[in-house]
């Protein structure tokens, strides 16, 4: 081997090298940022669960919904249920419609994201109210939302659109 080729070599070996070192310190970057990236996004719904008192699954009907989150920290969300619960009303619904909008925060560690409601359908029910959310993503892509409130037993199945 010639010396051009040896050195070349070397040279190749140390970038190998450091490569290989700074890959743990490059996927612990990616983790920390990919559980928020992964909220980024517009969301459809795909089915909404609200356990009954005994904690079986009732069957309600299911309303169409989109659920946004963006870069700078923005959400959105709307649901829209069928016609024949369209006099629903509660916290988060009227006359069959959900609309909120506002900011939100991430903590990565408890997996949860809160929402701060600067606008709703609602109004003075959630307006200036902080919403925090139990997340996680499934192995098959959806993000799986719960109420962190204790009297909440509802969760809800969103998929990227």
């Amino acid at each position: 081997m010639s010396g051009a080729s040896r050195r070349n070599c070397g040279c190749g070996t140390l970038l190998v090298v450091a490569m290989i070192f700074s890959l743990p310190m490059s996927a612990q970057t990616a983790n920390k940022t990919s559980v928020r990236e992964k909220l980024i996004g517009a969301w459809h719904l795909v089915h909404i669960d609200a356990p009954g008192p005994d904690g079986k699954s009732v069957p309600i009907p299911q309303p169409k919904g989109m659920l946004i989150y963006t870069r700078d920290g923005h959400m959105s969300v709307q649901l829209l249920y069928p016609e024949s619960v369209n006099t629903l009303s509660n916290e988060y619904v009227l006359n069959g419609y959900e609309a909120s909008f506002g900011s939100y925060d991430v903590d990565e560690t408890a997996h949860t994201v809160t929402h701060h409601v600067q606008g709703s359908n609602t109004r003075d029910l959630l307006v200036g109210k902080d919403l925090p959310r139990k997340f996680e993503f499934t192995t098959d892509g959806h993000l799986i939302i719960r109420s962190a409130r204790a009297d909440e037993h509802w969760s809800v199945t969103w998929e990227h659109y």
